[in-house]
Formats: C-alpha cells, sequence, structure tokens
C-alpha cells in the first residue's frame, strides 16, 4: 500500500493512532471537460515522498499520518458517497483529522457529511476554488462536482468560497439564497489580497476543500479546467490559514489534480497537503 510521506515517517507516526487519516479517494465520474483526477491521489501520495518534515516552522507529520485503503468508487455516486462518509466520521469520532485525496470535486459531499454526522454541530467549509460548484444539478447529475456546494448549502453547511472566478447566474442567485460568504478572484488577486476575516457567525468548525483549479493555471495547469486569473501558491494558503486562525479544522479534502505527467504539478498538490496539515 502506497503511504503519504512514507519515506520521512517513522514507525511511530505511521500507525492508526495518528492525528492525520488521509483518505485517496480515486473518483473520476462527472468530470466535463478535461479528465485524469482517478489518477490524483495515487500521483500525490508518490509525489509527497519528496517533500521535507518541516513545514511552516514545524513538523505535522510528528503528530502522525495514517494512510487508509483507497476507497472503492465503483458503483452509485450515493453510494460512494455514503462509504467516504462512513470513512470521515470514523476519523472524527476517533479524535482524528480525515484528510480526503480526490479524485473529482464531488466527492466533497460525502467527506463533508460524514464529519458532520460525527461533530453534530454547525460545519462551515472554506473553498478555495475557480468555480462556485452551485448548480442544481449538472448534465442531469445532482451529485455533479457543479452541484456539490449545493448539496452542501442545502444540509445547512456554511460555505466560504475564495479564488471563484467562472460562475453562472444560478449560482449567483444561490450564493444570495443561502447566505454564501465569499471574495472573488479578480479582487483577491487584483488587490493582493492575503488574509481576509470571515463572519463572526461563521461557525468555529471548519472543513477545507482545496480545488486546485483555484490556483492560476501558470503554476496548476494540471486540472480538468484550467481558469485564467486564479490565486498564487502563497495566497491561496494564506487565506486558508487566516480562515482557521481562532477556528477548529476538522478535516479537509484536496481535489481535481489531473496528472499530466509532469511531476512538478503532483508535487505541488502534496505540498498543498502537507502545509493544510501543518495549519490543523
Amino acid at each position: 500500500m502506497s503511504i503519504f510521506l512514507d519515506s520521512e515517517l517513522t514507525e511511530d507516526e505511521r500507525g492508526e493512532d495518528a492525528r492525520f487519516r488521509v483518505i485517496p479517494v480515486p473518483l473520476e465520474r462527472t468530470v466535463s471537460y478535461g479528465a485524469g483526477t482517478a489518477q490524483g491521489p495515487a500521483a500525490i501520495i508518490e509525489a509527497s515522498n519528496e517533500l521535507e518534515r518541516l513545514c511552516n516552522g514545524g513538523e505535522p507529520c510528528a503528530k502522525g499520518i495514517f494512510t487508509e485503503d483507497p476507497l472503492d468508487c465503483t458503483g452509485p455516486l450515493p453510494d460512494v458517497m455514503e462509504r467516504l462518509a462512513a470513512r470521515t466520521a470514523a476519523a472524527v469520532k476517533a479524535d482524528r483529522i480525515p484528510v480526503t485525496l480526490g479524485g473529482e470535486h464531488s466527492l466533497s459531499y460525502g467527506a463533508v457529511m460524514g464529519v458532520a454526522r460525527a461533530t453534530d454541530m454547525p460545519i462551515g467549509l472554506v473553498q478555495i476554488d475557480a468555480h462556485a460548484d452551485l448548480r442544481i444539478a449538472y448534465q442531469g447529475e445532482k451529485h455533479s462536482h457543479a452541484s456539490v456546494m449545493h448539496l452542501l448549502a442545502e444540509q445547512g453547511v456554511h460555505l466560504a468560497q475564495f479564488g471563484v472566478r467562472a460562475l453562472c447566474q444560478e449560482e449567483v442567485d444561490s450564493r444570495a439564497r443561502n447566505k454564501v460568504f465569499y471574495r472573488d478572484a479578480e479582487d483577491l488577486v487584483t488587490n493582493a489580497l492575503y488574509q481576509i476575516d470571515l463572519p463572526d457567525s461563521f461557525p468555529e468548525h471548519v472543513y477545507v476543500s482545496f480545488d486546485v483549479d483555484g490556483l492560476d493555471p501558470s503554476i496548476m495547469p494540471a486540472t480538468g479546467t484550467p481558469v485564467p486569473g486564479g490565486l498564487g501558491y502563497y495566497q491561496a494558503l494564506h487565506l486558508v490559514e487566516h480562515a482557521l486562525k481562532d477556528r477548529t479544522c476538522v478535516g479537509f479534502d484536496v481535489v481535481e489534480l489531473a496528472p499530466d505527467g509532469n511531476t512538478a504539478w503532483d508535487f505541488t498538490t502534496a505540498q498543498i497537503v502537507y502545509r493544510l496539515m501543518a495549519a490543523c
């Protein structure tokens, strides 16, 4: 079995009592443009072996990282979501932080619902993304990657979106109806904003969903829909880190890497995963 950061972990750091539980989810069912997300988790884990232990002034791996077997992504999408929800719920109930590696963005529904069930408290979701993902359904599929935030909003999850730069009128209306907090890419990038305060009413328990297409294609072209005008590497990370300040991270996912043969993008994504561990 492939293990995240295998080259750096001690035996004590890779056991089942580790703080972080990595859940690979090679899901690729509703992609609508570029393909390849099914290979994302394996590429991230392979690249992670080239990371250094030290990250942002600390060693997140000292808290332990346990890598689970990849999720079975066959069968109807609702069944896949339930299997993933069971995994993330089990992690939270064991006082662990689930780290879900995608795979397409539709997986966030299962991951977040499992966390929500286990905490039984309001959940706020901080989303880095080029897209709002608030369509009611896309191409006839309610579990589409383009509809995942709509499904979560319907379940009462509070949303904060950073970096969006491609959305339709249906999503604009949904933002207003669901009271979504957002700062879009053009505002963030042109004004060089690295810290945005969340509303005081935003929940204390925060889940982070990091779609790599939130980054500018100049630093992350290996994704299904690389939209120009995206966030910078440190900008995206600082936005998340500031959002987590004085709040509790209850899990996160990193999604939509579609490996294209250039290991630079795999490594970038693996580094993002490790940096988010450092922020939790």
